[in-house]
């Protein structure tokens, strides 16, 4: 196990900035994910800790060793990619030995590793196999065994699981968790996909543009978003928002001339000022129309999910989606009437886009907000 500190690392292409100051600890032991969509920065910084890309400027620190000048093999990480990188004219067993077959390790030692590794992952029964014999998550799982053979600090996953399909993703997260429990080894995971960050993640780094909008648990992170974008970004379907205005004694943020009531110490430090309201399709409640202070709608369309239904209504032109269980109210067309819990408010910036309760969120350095 390994403490990773990243510190002000920044990565530009000639004039192109990629990565803009980040500043993170991951600590011995633990999951991380970083998420964010493609473009942002994530894949690049994982390569960065690998080794596999130069640093701009800024240090990357591995167990108290400033890593920056060191080659990929002696950074005491292991990495696994997208397309598994298997050589194709090796079996299952050749493929996850070569690394110790080129660091000298003799012969009986390697083949007692293959095969604890092989059970780890269970491919015992495949160690003969080609890469071309193999489905995609036995493949993917030969990727994850060349990593844990060689007994790394440092697990390294950029998007693994992004070429499998849907039931074997879940699979393999499964495992994949699984994995890092009994090996306790930093893991570092990058992924687009909001599911995966949050059945994975014991930390969740979010970012956007090449800069960290946030860091906590995931349920830190979906509970209280600090940023619009992390509002927006975390949760399915999409957090809903709301363009408006704070009242001129704070009780209220005014949208579409309809007051709703919002916490009073936020309303009266922002009185007057325009703002977004997010609020989270899980949360907002269908009412009878005509009940005071809710929000006339129209259904534009209706998702069946088996389990629930999605409402897709208008709100003279913006859309705002409602999620319920119940499967026979909504249909198309349909007037409807919205209510918004006090509680399920989330208030944002106008200017900025930082949550406004922010001393309550998950601190993040100011440089890391901006460029």
């Amino acid at each position: 196990m390994a403490e990773i500190r990243i510190e002000q690392v920044r990565k530009a292409y000639g004039a192109n900035k990629v990565v803009h100051g980040v500043d993170l600890t991951f600590r011995s032991g633990e999951f991380v994910v970083i998420l964010g969509p493609s473009g942002c920065g994530k894949s690049t910084l994982l390569r960065m800790i690998a080794g596999l890309e130069d640093i701009s400027s800024g240090e990357i620190v591995i167990d108290d060793v400033v890593v920056n000048q060191l080659e990929p093999r002696e950074r005491g990480c292991a990495m696994v990619f997208q397309n598994y990188a298997l050589y194709p004219h090796m079996d299952v067993a050749a493929n996850m030995g070569y690394a110790l077959k080129v660091a000298g390790v003799p012969k009986d030692e390697r083949d007692r590793r293959i095969k604890e590794t092989a059970r780890i992952v269970g491919l015992e029964d495949f160690l003969d196999r080609k890469p071309a014999q193999l489905s995609g998550g036995q493949r993917q799982r030969v990727a994850m065994g060349r990593a844990i053979i060689r007994e790394p600090k440092v697990f390294l996953f950029d998007e693994p699981l992004s070429n499998l399909d849907a039931k074997l993703r879940v699979q393999m997260r499964v495992e994949i968790r699984r994995l890092h429990k009994r090996l306790s080894a930093t893991s570092v995971f990058v992924t687009h996909d909001q599911v995966e960050a949050m059945t994975l993640a014991d930390k969740l780094v979010v970012m956007y543009k090449g800069k960290v909008e946030q860091v906590g648990t995931p349920l830190e992170v979906y509970n209280k978003p600090r940023t619009r974008f992390v509002g927006s970004f975390i949760g399915s379907p999409a957090m809903n928002f709301l363009e408006g205005t704070f009242s001129a004694d704070g009780a209220n943020f005014v949208f579409d001339g309809i007051p709703i009531p919002v916490d009073p110490v936020i309303g009266k430090a922002n009185a007057g000022r325009a703002a977004a309201l997010g609020i989270r399709p899980e949360h907002a409640r269908m009412v009878p129309v005509g009940t005071p202070g809710s929000i006339p709608a129209t259904v534009d369309f209706i998702e069946e999910l088996g389990a629930g239904r999605v409402i897709h209504s208008d709100i003279n032109g913006s859309n705002f989606a409602l999620s319920i269980s119940d499967h026979v109210t909504g249909e198309t067309g349909q007037s409807i009437a919205l209510q918004l819990p006090f509680e399920h408010i989330h208030l944002f910036s106008h200017e900025t886009d930082l949550r406004l309760d922010l001393a309550e969120t998950t601190p993040v350095r100011e440089k890391e907000l901006v460029s």
